[in-house]
């Protein structure tokens, strides 16, 4: 069975295979932006179909893409889900067996944008929305890509399992003995929120915090998804890190749930979208680029997923948390693809799997 590439293999077989680096490697500057015209509509239904690689909970990007389907009847959306950093592994496999088979792919993780670029893998592409309505720390100086979607990783509750005067209002308070046993967390190897987020809270808090919970008999699950399911079935009183959004709509779903924003500030993650240069539906990989990155689109998205845009026109949905509303954590993507096989080898010392 072949071993699963770790990000400094991927990192070191792009260097071999003369892939480019940042010192000898030109990168050319974003090109022009484009509109959808009808005939990059026409080009796409050729083409007839996309193939999205994403992270999102497939819920979510199922309901995405019947709302491509919808506006573009003759082109589907195929999505292929796993976690972020599965994705990441997946992807380096297909380009070291010359199989060609994205064309846009979304990630939790922002430092695999980094890698992807350097690879050469990426194609520019800026739309008119991108170019007007993102600033500029929102999308790639080259066009290689466009952060898509902003969401944060929170603490939670199960209300019927926890009186709000006892939820635990920190990350620190997670650390009291009277929740051993009754937390949940993901995986910081298989989910690029889950990385995103344990390398912020090693920023700020240290390893030592993560040693002092790992003895907190934590279930541990795979993605940021797993956690807001097993708070909502009861299965654990707390959730220690997941997505937030997951919380939101189980809550507005009649869940018994609760998110809490930790004192320290809560972990926030983005997500990225860009195309591959070897996308096998191009025009249709532009299309939904395009599509994906619109006020329509990006409200839509907002509204149902309950997860932030940084399209400088949409609007929160009445009735929720306003992200500048909440004490966050600084992501930093460099410093995540610096750190990432660090954090995926103690973390698995100190949480035993």
């Amino acid at each position: 069975m072949r071993k699963k590439p770790s990000r400094r293999d991927v990192i070191k077989a792009s260097a071999a295979l003369g892939l480019g680096s940042w010192a000898t490697r030109v990168v050319a500057a974003a090109p022009a932006p484009v509109s959808i015209t009808p005939d990059l509509v026409e080009a796409a239904k050729k083409e007839g179909k996309v193939i999205l690689y994403s992270s999102m909970d497939l819920p979510v990007g199922e309901k995405l893409g019947k709302a491509f389907e919808a506006q573009y009847p003759g082109v589907s959306v195929q999505i292929e889900r796993s976690g972020s950093e599965r994705l990441f592994q997946r992807v380096d496999q297909e380009f070291a067996s010359n199989i060609r088979a994205a064309d846009v792919i979304n990630t939790s993780d922002a430092s695999h944008i980094i890698t992807w670029k350097r690879n050469g893998w990426l194609a520019p592409f800026v739309s008119d929305d991108i170019a007007q309505h993102f600033l500029p720390e929102y999308r790639d100086p080259d066009g290689m890509s466009a952060t898509s979607r902003i969401y944060l990783s929170s603490i939670a509750y199960n209300t019927k399992l926890v009186r709000p005067e006892d939820a635990p209002k920190s990350f620190a308070d997670l650390l009291d003995p009277k929740w051993a046993g009754k937390m949940v967390k993901g995986h910081p190897a298989y989910s690029g929120t889950i990385m995103t987020a344990t390398f912020q809270l090693v920023r700020e808090l240290g390893w030592d915090y993560l040693e002092k919970l790992s003895k907190q008999r934590v279930m541990q699950v795979q993605s940021s998804t797993d956690p807001p399911k097993k708070l909502a079935l009861g299965e654990r009183a707390v959730m220690a890190d997941g997505n937030e959004y997951g919380v939101v709509l189980l809550k507005e779903a009649g869940q018994p749930v609760e998110p809490v924003y930790p004192a320290e500030g809560t972990p926030t993650i983005s997500g990225p979208t860009g195309i591959f240069a070897t996308a096998p539906h191009p025009n249709a990989a532009r299309l939904f680029q395009a599509w994906l990155h619109t006020r329509e689109t990006q409200q839509f998205f907002t509204d149902f997923t309950a997860q932030y845009s940084v399209h400088a026109q949409v609007q929160s949905k009445p009735g929720r948390r306003k992200i500048s509303e909440l004490k966050l954590m600084k992501e930093d993507a460099a410093g995540v693809e610096a750190m990432a096989e660090d954090i995926k080898t103690r973390y698995a010392k100190l949480f035993r799997v």
